[in-house]
This record gives structure tokens, sequence and C-alpha cells, in this order.
């Protein structure tokens, strides 16, 4: 049993409303359970309405598993619940009292709760599966689920607005330089995405913008700051690389301190970090002013031909710095530009469009999200095997969104899937 099944139970009146009884063997009838607080502290449903005995009362609901979880809590010292006016519990086994010492009427549930309810309740946070409702999720209507997968997209568009608004504060509004450290986080992938991050603040933006008029000295600024030049090697580019970085550390005064070391290990080849920081080079030595470019682009091709850039010869027969290689196109390619889109390019957008007020811009960014193919990860793949459809990018996001931030913490009773379970077991 847990808390917010409690809160669940009682904000939508899921226990037997006639006859309820306080401890005290007072009368009690619900007439509104109150506003549900879910941002601050403080008891948990606010201006609720209750009839105890003869005598309505206006005030707040406070909600525990046991009655004896208020002193734990020191309720009865904290002047935030001195207007607690029912005190709901599973089990009653103490009475409580506030700390003007007045006793709080108390309502137990354990036995106006439909045993139904409770057993698929323990059904679900009991589960062993990855997914709680395995075997369930094919019961459940369509439109439930459309319906809750763009609001789990919209979900996670806010909180990545969240972060880049933390970085547009940082980078005293400058979305270029947002885009930036976006960018060079993102093409780190999982492995290196903190080590990527990890340069781009090693860098003030002013600096890297002045070495957008050259891809070389770019690619020397970047692969220096991420320490991979130092290296032996005879071949002229790195050469060059190297008395290019040497000139810019001493006139920036470049430090790469604080540059987390990167991580090669086990990456295909393609993924290289020397290869990625060589295409993250050319993006910017060719689009200058690359926030502005995406902002004004609606359509996928266009972001497709923006991505579609190759670093310089010298990598079409190298993935590092050190070892020549087979002739091979190093361009970024449409799967790894997908993954920008929607990691990169959708969030700012979305996060600059709301900020200007432009929502109905945002529409545009749902119709590009399902544009996009679905992202192949072990997260999809669980939802598939349960026969859920996920046809594009948008619902694929909505899946990582739901099983990282509902599945993995058992916030079923949070979930459109899980509430309607509950429901109608």
């Amino acid at each position: 049993m847990k808390e917010d099944f409690l809160h669940y139970i009682w904000k939508y009146r899921k226990f037997t409303l006639k006859k309820l009884n306080s401890s005290s063997g007072e009368l009690i009838n619900i007439i509104n359970p109150g506003i549900h607080n879910t941002d601050s502290a403080g008891p948990d449903f606010f201006n609720a309405l209750i009839e105890i005995g003869q005598q309505k009362w206006a005030g707040n609901v406070e909600i525990h598993i046991n009655s004896s979880d208020w002193y734990a809590h020191n309720h009865q010292t904290d002047e935030n619940y001195n207007n607690v006016i029912l005190h709901v519990v599973w089990n009653g086994d103490v009475e409580v009292f506030d700390n003007s010492n007045n006793p709080i009427p108390t309502l137990a549930l354990e036995d106006c709760v439909d045993k139904k309810l409770v057993n698929t309740y323990k059904r679900l946070i009991g589960s062993k599966e990855r997914l709680n409702c395995t075997g369930q999720l094919t019961d459940i209507p369509q439109l439930i689920k459309d319906s809750w997968s763009e609001r789990l997209y919209f979900e996670r568009l806010e909180e990545k607005s969240i972060r880049i608004k933390k970085l547009l504060e940082a980078s005293k509004n400058n979305w270029e330089a947002v885009l930036f450290k976006m960018l060079t986080r993102n093409f780190g992938l999982n492995t290196n995405a903190e080590a990527f991050a990890s340069l781009a603040e090693s860098l003030d933006f002013s600096v890297v913008r002045k070495c957008f008029d050259s891809q070389i000295k770019l690619e020397s600024l970047l692969l220096g700051q991420a320490g991979l030049l130092n290296v032996d090697s005879d071949f002229d580019y790195v050469i060059a690389l190297n008395k290019n970085y040497e000139y810019l550390k001493s006139k920036f005064r470049l430090s790469n301190d604080g540059v987390l070391p990167f991580n090669f290990f086990k990456l295909r080849p393609p993924n290289f970090p020397s290869v990625r920081i060589a295409q993250l080079s050319a993006l910017f030595a060719t689009k200058k002013s690359l926030f502005s470019v995406v902002n004004e682009t609606s359509s996928l091709e266009e972001l497709y031909r923006i991505f579609s850039v190759e670093p310089s010869d010298f990598w079409k027969t190298h993935y590092t710095l050190t070892k020549e290689s087979k002739s091979s196109s190093k361009k970024i390619s449409k799967t790894f530009a997908d993954l920008l889109i929607i990691n990169t390019i959708i969030p700012i957008k979305f996060a600059f469009n709301k900020s200007k007020g432009q929502l109905n811009e945002i529409e545009g960014l749902i119709h590009l999200m399902s544009q996009m193919k679905s992202e192949k990860n072990r997260i999809v793949d669980r939802f598939k095997k349960e026969n859920i459809e996920c046809n594009n990018a948008l619902q694929s996001q909505a899946f990582i969104q739901l099983y990282n931030n509902y599945c993995e913490q058992n916030r079923c009773i949070h979930c459109s899937f899980g509430n309607y379970l509950l429901k109608n077991p």
C-alpha cells in the first residue's frame, strides 16, 4: 500500500460514501474532497467541505497509511497542519491531536474500499514484469492511448524546456549559444554525452563563434579542448590542427582542465568522438547562425538538408587522428540527424515558441514529430511486445517518458493506462 493510492481513492471517492464514521463514531459526509496539493508542502488536499456529526467544516485533509504517521512526520508541531479538519488513513492505529492538543477526526478507509480495486492495485504495483501492466495494455481503448501519448510528449517537452531555460539564463538569453551546448552534448549520444557537455562548457561561445569562419580552425578548437590532439602523428592535417590549437589556446587563454575524458571503447567507428567532433565542426562552420536557420525552418526535408554536412577530406580516410582507414563518407547520416532533430531541434524550437507566446507554431512541431520514424530502443521494444503501436517519433518519445517517469517509479496511479485498469478491473 502506498500513500498515492489513498490520494487516488480520496480524490475520486473510490470508497463507500454511506455510513462513514470517524474513529470516535461521528457520522461523516463528504461534500467536497478538496483540491489535490501536488506542488507544495502542507496538507494533501486543500479547501475540502466535510460534514462531521451535525457540523459542516471547511478546511484541509491530510492522508497517511497509518494514523500514527501524523506523529512520525511531526505534524503535531507544524502550524501548516492547524487547519486540518479530517485525517484520512488506511489503518487507524492511534488517536491524533493538533499542536493545541485538540483531537482531529480520523476516517479509516480499510473497510470502505472495494477489495477488487485493492487487489487490482496490488497486482499492478507488485508485478515482477518490466511493465506492471504486462498482458493488459491491449484492453485499453485506442483513444486513451493516443491522448495519453500526446500528453506524455508535451510533458517531456516541458521538462526539457526547464533545462533550456536554465541554459538560456546562463548564456544571457543567447539562443545560438544554447543550441551549441545542446547539440554538442547530443553529438556524444549516451556514452559520451557528459564529456561532450563538458567540452561545450569549457568554451565561451564568443570564442567558438570567432572560429565559425574556418572549418579547420573550429575543428582545432574543439579537438584540442577535448584533449584528442595529444597524440603522436605524422599526418600534415593533424600537425596543422595542433598548430592552430596552440595559437587559439594562447590567444584566448583556454583551459580544458574541466573537460571529461572521451570514451572510444565498444563504440562503432562512426560514433567515435573524433568523428562526431569533426561533424559538429562542419555543421557550425557551414551554418554560421544555426539557431536562426533551424528556427525559420518548418520542413523536415529542409532540416535534413541542414544536417547533411561532411567533415574535411582528412576524415574520409580516418576515424581517429592516428590511424588511416578505408575511404568512406563521414557525412551525418539521416538516422543520426533524426536523433538530433528529436532531442535538440524540436525541444529548442518548442521552448523558443513558448517563450514568445507563439503557441500556434507548436502544432507544426507536433506534425514534424508525427512525420518522423519511431526511435529504436529497448523501451520502445518493450511496448511493442505488448502489441502497442509505435508508428512515429512522437509516440516513441512518449513511451520513453512513460517508462522512465511512471513505469520505473511504480506511478501507476498517475498513469492513464493504470487509471483505466483500476477503473475496469
